[in-house]
C-alpha cells in the first residue's frame, strides 16, 4: 500500500495520482479486514466496528480541511465472515470514495455521508448515501460507469446481492441488498 502512495507522489498526471490513491484505499480496506481477523483470532468480524473503522480510515486519508465531510455509520449488531467482510468493505470503500470525490464539488456546511447496514437473518442491506449534489442517473450512464461501478457490481454479484441507486438534487443513495430484504428503519441524510 505504501508503494502506491509513493508512486502517486511521483507521477505528474493528476488522473494517475488519483487512481493510485484510490487503489491504495482499496488495499487498505482489505488490510482493515485482516487486522480485525488477527485481533479477534476468529473468522468472524463485528460488522459495525469494522465499517466504523474503515470509514474513519477513509475520512482521515481522503477528506481535506477545505471541505469537511462527516461520515456516519449505523449498523445492526452482528458478525459476518471474513469473505463477506472483504466484499462489503470494498463496496463501502468504492461508494464512500465516490461520494467524497463527486458529491461535494463546492464547500457545503452540512456535507454528510451515511453508511447503514441492516441484518435480518440471512438477508442484509447496505446503503451508502450522501447529502451532495446528486448524480444524473440514466441507463446509458449505469452501463458505462467507471471502474468503481464495475467493482461494486461484481462484488454485489459475488455476495448474491443487487445494486440500486436513487439520486436527486439533495444527494445520492446506493443500496446493495441481499435477497428480499425490507427496511424497517426510516433513515435519511
Amino acid at each position: 500500500a505504501s508503494i502506491l502512495l509513493l508512486k502517486a507522489r511521483a507521477v505528474t498526471s493528476e488522473e494517475t495520482r488519483r487512481d493510485l490513491r484510490d487503489a491504495h484505499q482499496r488495499v487498505m480496506s482489505v488490510a482493515e479486514v485482516q487486522r480485525h481477523l488477527h485481533v479477534s483470532g476468529i473468522d468472524q468480524i463485528e460488522v459495525g466496528s469494522y465499517l466504523t473503522k474503515l470509514c474513519e480510515s477513509l475520512a482521515s486519508s481522503m477528506i481535506g480541511e477545505s471541505q469537511p465531510i462527516t461520515i456516519n455509520v449505523i449498523a445492526d449488531e452482528g458478525r459476518i465472515g471474513s469473505d463477506k467482510a472483504v466484499g462489503l468493505g470494498l463496496i463501502v470503500t468504492e461508494l464512500v470514495i465516490n461520494a467524497i470525490k463527486y458529491a461535494f464539488p463546492v464547500a457545503k456546511a452540512d456535507a454528510v455521508i451515511l453508511v447503514t447496514y441492516e441484518i435480518r437473518g440471512p438477508d442484509w442491506k447496505l446503503i451508502v448515501s450522501d447529502s451532495g449534489i446528486g448524480k444524473q442517473v440514466d441507463s446509458a450512464a449505469e452501463t458505462s460507469g467507471g471502474l468503481g461501478t464495475a467493482i461494486v457490481q461484481a462484488l454485489a454479484k459475488q455476495l448474491d446481492a443487487r445494486v440500486d441507486m436513487v439520486s436527486n438534487s439533495t444527494g445520492t443513495s446506493v443500496s446493495v441488498t441481499r435477497a428480499t430484504f425490507t427496511s424497517q428503519l426510516q433513515r435519511g441524510v
